[in-house]
């Protein structure tokens, strides 16, 4: 295969698998996209963020977390509290509902995804994997 006709098949092929993971996101749980959930896993993560880490960290505009952020904060999963650090700042943090809705999705997802894999050989996973986590590390990436 062709360097460009590869680049080709997997940019095609990473745009169906947003689709699909997008579109799972909503079967998953109704009230939280792929976009939440990922919030909110960062959020795990890091044991709490100021909006703009995350408008950063997935190079998203302020305006999109913001209105993501008070979504979250409507339906109880994030909540804000005052930096004790900096008292200017204010960082966002999961809730317990926040939690437990995430570890709910967090299990279906991985089930999902593993349903998907199950007939791959260890060799290819782990090489899959590899890829992706090389993939996403590149510095420009977006």
């Amino acid at each position: 295969m062709e360097p460009a006709t590869a680049v080709e098949t997997i940019q095609r092929e990473m745009t169906v698998f947003a689709r699909r993971a997008r579109a799972s996101a909503g079967r998953l749980h109704p009230e939280l996209s792929l976009v939440s959930y990922t919030l909110l896993g960062h959020l795990e993560e890091r044991d709490g963020c100021r909006a703009t880490d995350l408008a950063a960290h997935y190079a998203l505009d302020k305006s999109t977390v913001s209105r993501q952020v008070a979504a979250l904060e409507r339906a109880g999963l994030v909540e804000r509290r005052q930096d004790p650090e900096d008292h200017r700042v204010q960082v966002l943090l999961l809730t317990e509902a926040g939690r437990h809705i995430l570890g709910q999705v967090t299990v279906s997802r991985r089930a999902a995804v593993g349903e998907r894999l199950a007939d791959w050989s260890q060799e290819d996973l782990e090489r899959f994997a590899g890829y992706l986590v090389r993939y996403n590390a590149w510095p420009r990436s977006g």
